[in-house]
């Protein structure tokens, strides 16, 4: 590879600025589909049953498919791979609300899955490379601009759907102009290409080891985030005899926590490290789940789910950052982890209605209690995510 002038700050902020237009994209596709799964739902005829059945795919779609997103960046370059995988997962907002039957939707929600880890493969890796440039923490404020995408996004399907939208209509209008809009984000992320003489990565691979370990604690994560944000608003209700607002409620402001928490959560990565700063989310999403378990009255539980959603918030993204600092393939590793919480994040809501059925939800959040202090004790292979002490340390940045 021919050397190029390095990246100055000037630039690499401007690339930061678009890494962060593209985890909003992202979620925003997230959030338009969410808020129109009832209208799916009854047009293209599907019990709840099989509805759940087809939700399941999306998850299915991106663990067997995230692994070629390092051969297609090696083949196409950091920003190509992303320019042309973004796209994939917009436009694949269109489908969901065209399939007539369960078999349809199956498919094509296996196809919008594919499509979204692939994207979500690729542009971690270029977060954690233009956190590598800069030389201080970024990767939680961008899955934080992913909950802000999401927000807007719901809101966008909310107004839709009260409009009575046709959500056909609404899902090819909004992957038109999301579409747009991750084209023209992607115009400014760091354009890395792979050296002539580096041998392409495996189009499927079992993760490293590394990535193994690291995804277990963000696995500990997932599993408290999942459950809450599924079953936050039942425990507050038939647990503790609240009304159905105050339910509602609870997980806005579970969602609300996490999304502030990412937002501002480089500042603690920054000062006290990620190990440090895992450790202390950890401690607040013990307290946190205690405080479920334990809790009198709703106000209790509210401010128990605030907690967890602040001590979970950093943990996924800096598990992403350290996978992909832990090996010689970003793409592999972040594939890796990014497989392990995407599959407990599936698991994790029916395996707390499993444990609720045979015991109680109290007993079930006593179990998401101890997983949380697992984030305690497995805070420390986070270490592997350690950024370079300067950003002038680290390989220029080199422009195709």
């Amino acid at each position: 590879m021919a050397a190029e002038p390095a990246l100055d700050q000037r630039q690499l902020r401007r690339a930061r600025i678009a890494i962060a237009a593209v985890f909003c994209v992202h979620g925003a596709v997230t959030g338009n589909f969410a808020t129109r799964v009832p209208w799916i739902q009854e047009h293209a005829g599907v019990s709840a049953g099989q509805l759940g059945l087809a939700l399941a795919f999306p998850a299915i779609g991106s663990s067997l498919l995230m692994p070629l997103s390092g051969a297609i960046t090696h083949r196409f370059g950091a920003r190509g791979a992303l320019r042309g995988l973004l796209a994939l997962w917009t436009l694949a907002l269109a489908l969901p609300a065209l399939a007539p039957n369960v078999y349809t939707l199956c498919a094509v929600l296996f196809a919008y899955g594919a499509s979204a880890g692939m994207a979500d493969v690729a542009m971690n890796a270029l977060g954690v490379e233009t956190e590598n440039r800069l030389g201080r923490s970024i990767m939680s404020s961008l899955h934080g601009m992913w909950s802000v995408g999401a927000l807007v996004g719901s809101a966008a399907g909310t107004l839709a759907a009260h409009l009575g939208a046709d959500a056909r209509q609404h899902h090819m209008v909004a992957a038109a102009v999301l579409t747009l809009l991750g084209l023209a984000a992607c115009q400014g992320v760091l354009d890395l290409r792979s050296a002539p003489e580096e041998a392409p990565p495996p189009r499927f691979a079992l993760p490293p080891r590394s990535a193994l370990v690291i995804g277990a604690v963000g696995f500990c994560a997932v599993v408290a985030e999942g459950a809450s944000l599924d079953w936050s608003a039942v425990y507050l209700r038939d647990v503790l005899d609240t009304s159905a607002g105050t339910a509602a409620a609870c997980t806005t402001a579970f969602t609300l926590a996490m999304a502030v928490a990412r937002l501002v959560g480089d500042t603690g990565v920054d000062r006290f490290g990620a190990v440090r700063t895992v450790r202390c989310g950890g401690i607040l999403a013990t307290l946190g789940g205690l405080l479920v378990v334990v809790a009198p009255g709703a106000a209790v539980a509210m401010a128990g789910f605030g907690l967890m959603g602040l001590g979970v918030a950093v943990v996924v993204p800096l598990a992403f950052a350290a996978a992909a600092r832990s090996g010689p393939n970003p793409s592999q590793a972040i594939a890796g982890v990014a497989t392990i919480t995407y599959t407990s994040g599936l698991v994790a809501p029916s395996a707390i209605g499993g444990i609720a059925d045979l015991t109680s939800l109290v007993a079930s959040f006593g179990l998401v209690t101890v997983l949380a202090l697992g984030l305690v004790a497995g805070a420390r292979v986070l270490r592997a995510g350690a950024r370079p002490c300067e950003a002038a340390d680290a390989a220029p940045v080199h422009q195709a």
